[in-house]
C-alpha cells in the first residue's frame, strides 16, 4: 500500500544520556529535598507557622520535580519494545505532574483560607524555630543548585529540576526574612501575610504544571507546533500531491511525535520524499520522531482513514 518511515528521538535520547550521567547528583538532591520536606512539615505543624507550611508546599513541588526528573531518566533507559508498553513508561512523569498539581492546589487553597482568617487574629509564632528551618531550607536548596548546575546545561529535564530548586530558594529566603521581622517587631500577622504571598506565588506555577500535564494526557498538539504550516510544508514537497491524517502529540516532556499520510505522484521518488519529509520535520519543525506513510496517487482507500 505504501511505505512507512520512523525517525528516532535524537534530541530526546541525547538529553536522556546527559541525565543518566548526572543521575547520582540528581538522586542526592532529591534525597535532601525529601528529607527537608518532612522536617519542614513537622516544624510547621509544631510551631503553627503558615509561612513554613506554605513554603513546604513549594518544597513539595521541588521534591516532586526532582522525583519526576529521576523517573524520566529511569524510563528513558528502559527498553521500550518487546512488551505491551510499546511507548515505555514515559507517561508516568506526566501523571505524577498532574497529581502534584492537584495536591498543590489543595495546599495553596488551605493556606490562603487559613492565612486570611489569621490576619485578623494572628497566632503567636516561634520565630527562632521558623528562622532555623528557613536557613536550613536555603542551605538545602543551594546544595541542590550546585549539584544540578552542570547537568542543567545538557538536559532540559535536569534544567527543569534546577529551576525548581532555584525558585524554592526564594521561598526559603522569604521565610528567613519573615522570621527576622517577627523577632524584631513582635508582629505575628507577618507570618500569615507571607503565607498568603507564597500561596499566590505558587498558584500560577501550579496551574501551568497542571495545564501542561492535561494537555499531554489529552494528546493535544504541542503549543509551539503550527499544524497549518506543518501540513502546508509537507504538501509543498516535490512529488507530494496531498497530506492527510496528520497527527502531532506529546509523549512526555521533550518528546513530540508525529504521524501523517503523504499522497505522492505515481512516478515520484518515494525515497526522496521520505528523506525530504524527515529533514523538514526534524530541522524546521523540531519533530524528531515521525512515522510517515507514503501512498501513490492512484491508490484508493487510505483517504477514508482519518480522525
Amino acid at each position: 500500500m505504501g511505505h512507512g518511515h520512523g525517525h528516532g528521538h535524537g534530541h530526546g535520547h541525547a538529553s536522556a544520556r546527559a541525565g543518566e550521567r548526572h543521575r547520582g547528583r540528581l538522586t542526592i538532591a532529591f534525597g535532601l529535598a525529601l528529607a527537608f520536606l518532612v522536617v519542614e512539615v513537622v516544624v510547621a505543624l509544631a510551631t503553627d507557622s503558615l509561612a513554613l507550611l506554605s513554603d513546604a508546599g513549594h518544597m513539595l513541588t521541588d521534591t516532586a520535580g526532582l522525583g519526576m526528573a529521576l523517573a524520566a531518566i529511569a524510563a528513558a533507559t528502559r527498553a521500550q519494545t518487546g512488551n505491551r508498553r510499546t511507548f515505555g513508561l514515559y507517561r508516568l512523569e506526566v501523571l505524577a505532574a498532574l497529581a502534584n498539581a492537584v495536591l498543590l492546589f489543595g495546599v495553596s487553597a488551605y493556606v490562603l483560607w487559613e492565612g486570611i482568617d489569621r490576619l485578623s487574629d494572628p497566632v503567636e509564632i516561634s520565630s527562632g524555630a521558623v528562622l532555623a528551618v528557613g536557613c536550613a531550607g536555603l542551605a538545602v536548596n543551594l546544595v541542590g543548585f550546585w549539584l544540578l548546575r552542570e547537568g542543567a546545561k545538557e538536559s532540559l529535564n535536569l534544567r527543569g529540576a534546577y529551576l525548581e530548586v532555584l525558585a524554592d530558594a526564594v521561598g526559603s529566603a522569604a521565610v528567613i526574612v519573615a522570621a527576622v521581622l517577627i523577632a524584631i517587631t513582635g508582629e505575628d500577622w507577618i507570618d500569615p501575610a507571607l503565607a498568603i504571598a507564597l500561596g499566590l506565588w505558587i498558584l500560577p506555577r501550579t496551574y501551568r504544571l497542571g495545564a501542561s500535564a492535561l494537555r499531554v494526557l489529552l494528546e493535544a498538539a504541542p503549543p509551539h507546533i503550527d499544524l497549518v504550516a506543518l501540513q502546508a510544508d509537507l504538501a509543498a514537497l516535490p512529488g507530494v500531491v496531498d497530506v492527510h491524517d496528520l497527527h502531532v502529540w506529546t509523549l512526555t516532556s521533550e518528546m513530540e511525535v508525529a504521524t501523517a499520510h503523504l499522497v505522492v505522484a505515481v512516478d515520484a521518488d518515494t525515497h526522496a520524499v521520505l528523506d525530504q519529509a524527515r529533514e523538514l520535520l526534524s530541522v524546521t519543525h523540531k519533530l524528531e520522531h515521525a512515522t510517515l506513510q507514503v501512498e501513490p496517487a492512484d491508490h484508493t482507500g487510505c483517504e477514508q482513514v482519518g480522525w
